[in-house]
């Protein structure tokens, strides 16, 4: 499903316009963003959380030339899905 997909679905569900649907998906991708960018978690029971993980900084080797190089510790943007999600998907009862 792709982001027009999705604006389709959304406004479906709800009853809404398909503008409204899109103001709703960018502001919470905003939301997600922003409260990620500051550190914090979103935990939506049964759904699962958006967190941020911090990545060591290690020793890597280019494909190419087989070459040493540094990698910089860094954060990236995780999600763990909760087990209400992950029975939907599996097809069994929580």
């Amino acid at each position: 499903m792709n982001r027009k997909e999705l604006i389709d679905a959304l406004a479906t569900k709800t009853g809404s316009t398909k503008a409204d649907a899109d103001r709703n998906i960018a502001a919470l991708i905003e939301i997600i963003t922003a409260t990620l960018k500051k550190g914090d978690n979103i935990a939506l029971v049964g759904f699962g959380t958006f967190e941020v993980r911090k990545r060591a900084a290690r020793t890597g080797r280019n494909p190419a030339t087989g070459a040493e190089l540094k990698i910089k510790a860094s954060k990236a943007p995780a999600f763990k899905a909760g087990a209400t999600l992950k029975a939907a998907v599996n097809g069994t009862k929580k």
